[in-house]
């Protein structure tokens, strides 16, 4: 006898239903690195910038740093869901709540630290108040807040059915899921619409997800600053954003996958199809960071050679050959074997390496350049403190907490979006290879 949906899929409610004790462990542990860093930041409003390593010039360090990254990380659920939709890639209805969740919670701590770098929170009221719409700051605040609202609107409506089971399945809840459902109740006219919506937003999200991203960029390619003032710096900070939010996905999957027992759901096919895409992006992060380099030498200005040199034999030659080896050679080395691409733990070993060293060339963006002024000019050499890593700790313990509270209230798996596909799927993609194969008559519609 075959088990109905609800028994089926009752692994994908056990999150919700179950929270057992090592969850409290976790939370707990989490919660108290959150703390420590709320301690530093505390320190820092009342002793000023000067507890941190920022000095003349390097005014931007670890914060910006920060910032670059997760704003990156973001581009993981949005963009690849949206990509994904819109192609009809079957595979994807596993995966996409979990990518889209990543991007939502992240920028809000891409956000949080502009708000470390300015020292005084309440200075970001003058960018609302006194904002110059010729600066490229100003376009990134317009950006990211776009890119936030269209976000949280593309999490949301695909969470509505779900909200409508749990609003049925857990009385308990009612109070927080009957709102929240908009009182869907399943009819065809009701799927009709969301499906409508979803693809518009899908739309909508891929173009605003790039434009972030290349503002991103702009905010140091409009400036003269030696290797920073480069027309390659939007699509090659769009790449990079993809590169590192795709190896956050595979790393958030197995997590996931592990923690949950979710292994029916996030198989091994996710992950190579995934390991695919990030070995594609490895390619084009290298033919960027080549061709970024490879100009920068032929050239060979005086003031941007200076940061060239600091970079491949100087004083940040340790960080940059890391850079090259994590970003490059292991995922590429991993990637590309099938025996290890296939496998949960090959990804995961090649995702980790990514985001290391997408972390350290944000750095190598940020620091060098600064570190080098054109102007004669002695300054201590920058060394970031530990209220400035205590509060990179405290931001991603909190973000880990926040997704694991997530997954505590909604479906952290599309349970409308895998029941639909067991349905429907088989028979739209058989239809799908049909239409485009030579040779085999166009289906009769009744």
């Amino acid at each position: 006898m075959e088990k109905s949906d609800t028994d089926q899929d009752a692994r994908l409610f056990a999150p919700m239903e179950r929270t057992g004790r090592l969850f409290w462990i976790f939370a707990a542990v989490l919660l108290s690195i959150w703390l420590w860093g709320i301690y530093a930041w505390s320190t820092q409003l009342r002793r000023g910038l000067s507890v941190t390593g920022l000095n003349v010039p390097v005014y931007w360090g670890l914060y910006i740093t920060n910032f670059v990254f997760f704003i990156g990380i973001s581009h993981a659920g949005t963009l690849i869901s949206a990509i994904l939709r819109l192609a009809h890639a079957e595979w994807r209805r596993p995966i996409t709540r979990a990518a889209e969740v990543i991007t939502v919670l992240v920028l809000f701590f891409g956000l949080g630290c502009v708000l470390l770098d300015l020292g005084r929170p309440d200075r970001a009221l003058n960018v609302l108040l006194h904002g110059n719409f010729t600066s490229p700051l100003l376009w990134d605040v317009a950006s990211i807040s776009t890119y936030l609202t269209g976000s949280t609107i593309y999490l949301y409506l695909p969470l509505i059915p779900d909200i409508a089971i749990l609003r049925d399945r857990m009385p308990g809840r009612r109070w927080l899921y009957k709102p929240l459902a908009l009182g869907w109740t399943g009819t065809p006219k009701q799927h009709r619409l969301l499906e409508k919506a979803i693809a518009v937003m899908a739309v909508i999200v891929i173009p605003i997800a790039i434009s972030v991203h290349t503002v991103v960029s702009w905010v140091f390619a409009m400036t003269v600053q030696p290797m920073w003032h480069s027309t390659i710096f939007g699509p090659y900070f769009v790449v990079g954003a993809i590169f590192s939010g795709i190896a956050g996905i595979l790393i958030a999957m197995a997590i996931i996958r592990k923690a949950y027992h979710l292994e029916a759901y996030l198989k091994p096919i996710h992950f190579n199809n995934l390991g695919l895409l990030l070995l594609v992006f490895a390619l084009l992060w290298f033919y960027f960071t080549f061709a970024e380099f490879l100009t920068t030498y032929y050239g060979a200005e005086p003031t941007h050679m200076m940061i060239f040199r600091s970079k491949i034999e100087g004083a940040f030659s340790p960080y940059f050959w890391t850079m090259v080896v994590t970003c490059f050679v292991i995922p590429f080395t991993f990637l590309c074997n099938h025996r290890t691409r296939g496998t949960v733990w090959g990804c995961v070993v090649a995702s980790v390496s990514v985001e290391v060293g997408m972390w350290l060339e944000r750095f190598l963006i940020v620091v060098p350049s600064l570190s080098n002024p054109r102007l004669p000019l002695t300054a201590p050499p920058y060394s970031a403190s530990w209220v400035e890593w205590s509060l990179l700790a405290g931001f991603l313990a909190m973000f880990i907490l926040l997704y694991g509270v997530f997954t505590k209230f909604f479906p952290i798996v599309s349970i409308w979006e895998i029941r639909e596909g067991r349905e429907q799927s088989v028979k739209e993609v058989i239809k799908r290879v049909e239409s485009y194969l030579p040779g085999i008559p166009e289906p009769i519609h009744e």
